[in-house]
């Protein structure tokens, strides 16, 4: 793995901000060559989209499973300015278990709807239902990487309800229209990076702008979680090292590398316990 990702771990900042509101923000995490090559291949996955599905022009795109559709999505996976992050939070026994890309082009529309609610919720479906506990643990984060600019409101901007990921339920005004008061819309210009608890309640939000956002959510998990989607990503195998395999879902014991991992299971722990010892 890149040791390149020393240089960018958890601040003391980010973590008392991730602990205390659930999400915290990295800007300029991809810029140049790199962003435009993630620009290009996202927009080739929404225009196959639109082709396969009969999804008219203009229409929003939420893809899962997107990691494997081109070679440029697996550099985020353990991208340096963001992984030695996601090893602080969640540790070495983690896996990528979800990927989805959102493209929500400019919508006219919106104004002409009146005022609706936007759709609040937290991650992980029915572990919200499943789960005992208040709040319920933590499980998993996604790193959101934002490709185009939500640097100003209205551009469908990420919008969550600050230290929310801390309580099973949201209040909402009785109008049955309006927003918890304290939500916020998280300003991401293009390149950042925003990381979220998956307990943080959050929406998506209308784009009347001009701008199209577009935006890669990469989940992490504990490796025994079941993934979220059908992760196609045989094909990177053969030419990933141990540690790629590892979040890609690959152990070396079956089962039994899940619920008693092997270093031959968890490359990641060896390499974290050498470089991050005290987080390992």
């Amino acid at each position: 793995m890149d040791t390149a990702c020393l240089n960018h771990l958890l601040t003391d900042a980010e973590s008392h901000e991730f602990e205390s509101a659930g999400y915290f923000v990295v800007e300029e995490a991809v810029s140049g060559p790199l962003l435009a090559r993630l620009l290009a291949a996202a927009d080739t996955v929404y225009a196959d989209e639109r082709g396969r599905r009969g999804l008219p022009e203009g229409a929003m795109l939420n893809q899962l499973d997107f990691i494997g559709r081109d070679d440029v999505f697996l550099e985020l996976l353990d991208h340096p300015a963001t992984f030695a992050k996601v090893c602080a939070i969640l540790g070495w026994n983690i896996q990528l278990y979800h990927s989805h890309m959102i493209v929500t082009p400019p919508d006219t529309r919106v104004d002409g709807r009146g005022k609706r609610r936007l759709g609040w919720h937290q991650d992980t479906g029915r572990l919200n239902a499943e789960l005992e506990g208040e709040p319920r643990p933590r499980v998993s984060l996604k790193v959101a990487f934002f490709l185009s600019d939500t640097s100003v409101p209205g551009r469908g901007n990420f919008h969550v309800v600050p230290g929310s990921h801390l309580r099973n339920t949201l209040e909402f005004p009785e109008d049955g229209v309006s927003d918890p008061p304290d939500a916020v819309a998280v300003c991401a210009p293009p390149g950042s990076a925003v990381f979220f608890d998956r307990r943080l309640w959050h929406s998506a939000s209308p784009n009347p702008s001009d701008v199209t956002r577009k935006v890669l959510f990469y989940g992490y998990s504990y490796r025994w979680l079941r993934p979220r989607d059908d992760m196609t990503v045989d094909h990177y195998l053969p030419s990933c090292d141990p540690i790629r395999r590892q979040l890609l879902g690959v152990s070396a014991n079956g089962g039994f590398g899940y619920t008693s991992p092997t270093d031959d299971d968890v490359p990641l722990r060896a390499w974290m316990n050498e470089h991050l010892p005290h987080t390992g």
